[in-house]
């Protein structure tokens, strides 16, 4: 794709742009604990499920808690114990406890001097407009998509396609970036942009990024250049 063909770049957010100070694994560890139950699933399986829950759930602990539920059901255990891990899970979770990625400022800044810049995030708004309202780059986007609330959930094109009308820019013009290849890659895809995948040490799976970087500092040089 030649750099001048390019007029939009699109952001994840959570664990692409800003990371907890402890993972989503370390937090489910740690409310399994708290209900006096071993860990039986990790923040993957979490990510995998979300998308499921989103339409029937009137906020993020809500959805958290059907997500868990469903996942306990799944391994044979009560859902009322994934509930409670749910609720354990929330209660250890400060969600203004965020930090940028490594690397993060130097991308985000450097695109914006020469592209439209968004984000596309899965996630409550008031959840996710605190952790971006967090980090010292917030005011360089043109607009964020809340999805699964603005719209459908990543990985459906909805969310992509919203935030390019704001941008006035078409897919084939435009590039996502983000850590997830279930969400992110394929949610790029079917939405008919070029993919950025930021690497995970378990790997894409069956989602085929266009472009992948080992790091968000890679981006001050542009793959798609």
């Amino acid at each position: 794709m030649p750099a001048d063909t390019v007029r939009a770049v699109l952001f994840d957010l959570d664990d692409t742009l800003c990371a907890y100070r402890r993972s989503g694994d370390e937090l489910i560890t740690t409310a399994c604990e708290a209900v006096g139950v071993e860990p039986f699933f990790d923040g993957a399986t979490y990510e995998a499920r979300y998308g499921e829950f989103t339409d029937e759930s009137e906020d993020v602990a809500d959805l958290r808690e059907r997500c868990f539920a469903a996942i306990a059901a799944d391994r044979g255990r009560d859902p009322e114990v994934g509930r409670a891990i749910a609720r354990a899970f929330a209660a250890e979770r400060d969600y203004g406890n965020v930090r940028p990625l490594a690397g993060a400022r130097e991308a985000v800044e450097s695109l914006a001097r020469r592209y439209r810049v968004g984000v596309v995030t899965n996630g409550a708004p008031g959840m996710q407009r605190r952790k971006l309202a967090a980090l010292p780059f917030a005011d360089r986007f043109e607009t964020v998509v809340h999805a699964g609330y603005d719209t459908a959930a990543k990985p459906a094109a909805a969310p992509f396609h919203e935030a390019l009308s704001t941008l006035d820019a078409s897919p084939d013009r435009a590039v996502h970036i983000g850590n997830s290849a279930a969400s992110d890659v394929a949610g790029a895809h079917n939405a008919g942009l070029r993919s950025v995948w930021l690497r995970q040490p378990d790997g894409p799976g069956d989602h085929r990024p266009h472009f992948t970087i080992d790091r968000m500092g890679d981006l001050t040089a542009p793959p798609w250049e």
